[in-house]
């Protein structure tokens, strides 16, 4: 989309953790230009489970999915130019954002669901490497030999 990843965020950040139900309320009252495009995305999303759940044959609940990730990333940016004063012109930059939308399920053990518990157990069955300091080598001064 034609706006800066920066914007995109500032509604992404407003939706991340919601029930897509709730998600989708949020972005209907919101008034940024790019939060009804985030809508069309997020209905298309919720649709595409719909499809899964009728036509393939994967159990999906649609009422309990929620944004599980809301990323707008920098995609290509367009360099034009803008006329200035006495024949000079000033460059400027229009910034498009990529923007990825991921729901998952909530409840029922499903992978979508966010558990920390599994990360901190597996780090902490592997004893941390302690790092030792090396030790600087003095050099000596030379002694001046009389002969």
């Amino acid at each position: 989309m034609r706006v800066s990843p920066q914007k995109a965020r500032l509604v992404l950040e407003l939706i991340k953790g919601k029930r897509a139900e709730d998600a989708l309320n949020t972005l209907i009252f919101t008034k940024k230009r790019v939060a009804a495009t985030v809508e069309k995305l997020l209905r298309s999303a919720i649709e595409n489970a719909n499809y899964l759940n009728s036509e393939k044959g994967v159990d999906v609940d649609v009422d309990s999915l929620y944004v599980k990730n809301a990323v707008a990333n920098d995609g290509p940016r367009m360099k034009r130019i803008r006329p200035a004063p006495m024949g000079r012109a000033f460059r400027y930059v229009r910034r498009i954002a990529h923007i990825e939308l991921v729901l998952a399920e909530r409840g029922k053990g499903h992978e979508g669901l966010v558990t920390t518990a599994g990360e901190e157990t597996a780090s902490a069955k592997a004893p941390a490497k302690r790092r030792v300091p090396k030790k600087k080598k003095t050099v000596g001064k030379k002694k001046a030999v009389a002969k």
